[in-house]
C-alpha cells in the first residue's frame, strides 16, 4: 500500500496522514489515532492495520495494495453486515 491510499476508507484517511501522526503526535496508545480525522472509527477494518502501524511505525511491505485492501474490506463487510 503507497503512502497515498487510503487507509481508512470510511473516513478516507490516507497512510500518510496516519504516519505523520503517529510520527508527529506520539500517542501513548492506539486509540488515540482516532483523532486523526477519525481514523477507525467507522466500520472497524482498518484498526488492525493502524495497531500494526502504530506497533511497527508501517515497514514497508507490511500493508495489502489498494485494491487488494479494498476488496478485503468488503468481503469485511458482506461477513460483519456493516457492523
Amino acid at each position: 500500500m503507497e503512502l497515498d491510499e487510503e487507509l481508512c476508507l470510511c473516513f478516507h484517511v490516507t497512510r500518510r496522514k496516519i504516519a505523520n501522526f503517529i510520527r508527529i503526535e506520539q500517542p501513548k496508545a492506539v486509540g488515540q489515532i482516532a483523532e486523526c480525522f477519525g481514523a477507525g472509527t467507522g466500520c472497524g477494518w482498518c484498526r488492525p492495520f493502524i495497531q500494526r502501524m502504530f506497533e511497527s511505525a508501517a515497514a514497508e511491505g507490511e500493508l495489502p495494495s489498494a485494491e487488494q485492501y479494498a476488496q478485503q474490506r468488503q468481503q469485511y463487510i458482506r461477513e460483519t453486515k456493516g457492523e
